[in-house]
């Protein structure tokens, strides 16, 4: 049986990948304003997904902030991933970038298209190529890690490249246009905590201690916007202006819609995982059939209000 107080003995260490996805910053302003003990939950910088996903599959860490897909992903590879927390639901926030040459997704055809070879990248892609009447034998696609995104961009490796906050705002400084972004998809990407089943088990104070923190932070966000964003600038590279005008393109769910989002038998996170396993296999982005069952913890939550 679990137990969120009140336990004897020291849990072991919850470390939680993330890279600097804007959704995600949240949970660094937590460890910068003191919400968050690190002696119990450490965040583990990486500088992409795709390295997440690595350290999570090779239990390096215990949980890590991914998308949506990436979870149904590595649940169908055999990872038993629980979703804790609703970072964040992109709308406008991912997008396609292009040289300022570039007019159309038209144009797009026989250019170099970089991508970060993770689910949402391939979901991203696939729609873009949908929008724009093109088969994908009709672009050159460059494999690139989200870090790689704008020195590809500004050395002309790729005429595009299918990107996200705060990299997009970045690229639009150095005169890239916007062709697409996930308004066009609306619910289709969503950011979340995921974290390996075994570790629910073996630090829930760890865990709770963790999104308590998370909901502060967000708290100081919404009631101190512009110390926030200040904060906020040297891990994302942006003025803080910038950082609000990008925070525009996410909603942020807050502890009410968590535990909309988690809880329940037939519960939003639920419905919308669904739908999306009918997108990825539809789209040969799932290897294999996922299980949804269990998909979603929500006891590790706050109390809602």
């Amino acid at each position: 049986m679990t137990c969120l107080s009140g336990c004897s003995g020291r849990e072991p260490l919850l470390r939680i990948a993330s890279h600097d996805w804007l959704g995600y910053q949240p949970l660094f302003l937590a460890r910068e304003l003191g919400y968050l003990d690190e002696e119990r939950a450490r965040l583990v910088e990486m500088p992409s997904a795709s390295y997440s996903l690595q350290a999570l599959s090779a239990g390096n860490v215990e949980g890590a902030a991914l998308t949506l897909d990436e979870v149904l992903s590595s649940r169908a590879e055999g990872l038993d991933l629980k979703v804790v927390l609703v970072f964040d639901v992109s709308a406008g926030a991912d997008v396609l970038m292009a040289h300022a040459g570039i007019g159309t997704l038209q144009e797009l055809a026989g250019k170099r298209v970089g991508v970060e070879s993770t689910a949402v990248g391939a979901l991203m892609l696939s729609e873009v190529l949908h929008a724009a009447g093109l088969a994908p034998s009709s672009v050159e696609l460059l494999s690139l890690t989200a870090d790689q995104h704008y020195s590809a961009y500004a050395s002309g490796q790729v005429d595009a490249v299918v990107t996200f906050e705060p990299m997009a705002t970045r690229l639009l400084q150095a005169g890239a246009r916007r062709l697409f972004d996930s308004k066009a998809v609306p619910g289709r990407i969503v950011d979340v905590l995921a974290v390996r089943a075994e570790a629910l088990e073996a630090s829930p104070q760890a865990l709770a201690g963790l999104l308590a923190a998370y909901f502060q932070a967000l708290g100081y966000l919404h009631q101190r916007p512009d110390d926030a964003a200040r904060r906020m600038t040297a891990r994302l590279g942006l003025a803080p202006d910038a950082v609000m005008s990008s925070l525009k393109g996410l909603h942020l769910p807050d502890l009410a819609e968590n535990h909309g989002w988690l809880e329940g038998d037939h519960c939003r996170l639920d419905q919308s995982a669904a739908t999306l396993e009918q997108v990825m296999r539809a789209a040969h982005l799932l290897v294999r059939p996922v299980s949804l069952d269990g998909l979603s913890e929500p006891r590790f939550l706050p109390a809602g209000p």
